[in-house]
C-alpha cells in the first residue's frame, strides 16, 4: 500500500529540495540594487497610487467571464475529440461541428453587441 505513495513522495521531495535550492543561490548571488521603485507594492500592473475607491469597469468583467466561458467549453472538446479518434464515430464528429458552430455563433453575437470592445 505505501509502495504506491512512494513516487509521489520521492516527487514532492525533490519538489522541495530543488525549490529550496534555487531560493537559497538566489539569496546567495542575486543582485541587491534596491531602490524606491523595486521596495513598492505592485498591484496587478496598476500604479500604486491609484486610490481603494478606484473601480473597474463592467466592461473589464464581461471581458474576463467570456474568456472563462469560451476557454471551459472548448476544454469540453478533448474529452469529445479522444473519442472520435478512438471510435471513429460520425456521430461525434458532427456533434463536435454543431457545438463548435454554436460557440462560434455565440462569438459572433458578443462580437456585434460590443462586448469585446475595451473601453
Amino acid at each position: 500500500m505505501l509502495q504506491s505513495y512512494l513516487p509521489i513522495l520521492v516527487f514532492a521531495t525533490l519538489g522541495i529540495l530543488v525549490g529550496g535550492a534555487f531560493v537559497l543561490l538566489n539569496g546567495i548571488i542575486g543582485p541587491r540594487k534596491p531602490n524606491k521603485v523595486k521596495i513598492e507594492p505592485y498591484e496587478c500592473g496598476l500604479p500604486s497610487q491609484v486610490q481603494r475607491t478606484f473601480r473597474f469597469g463592467v466592461s473589464f468583467y464581461m471581458l474576463a467571464m467570456l474568456f472563462i466561458l469560451f476557454d471551459i467549453e472548448v476544454v469540453f472538446l478533448y474529452p469529445v475529440g479522444v473519442l472520435v479518434s478512438a471510435a471513429g464515430s460520425i456521430f461525434l464528429l458532427v456533434e463536435i461541428i454543431i457545438f463548435v458552430v454554436l460557440l462560434m455563433t455565440a462569438l459572433v453575437f458578443v462580437w456585434a453587441r460590443g462586448a469585446l470592445d475595451w473601453k
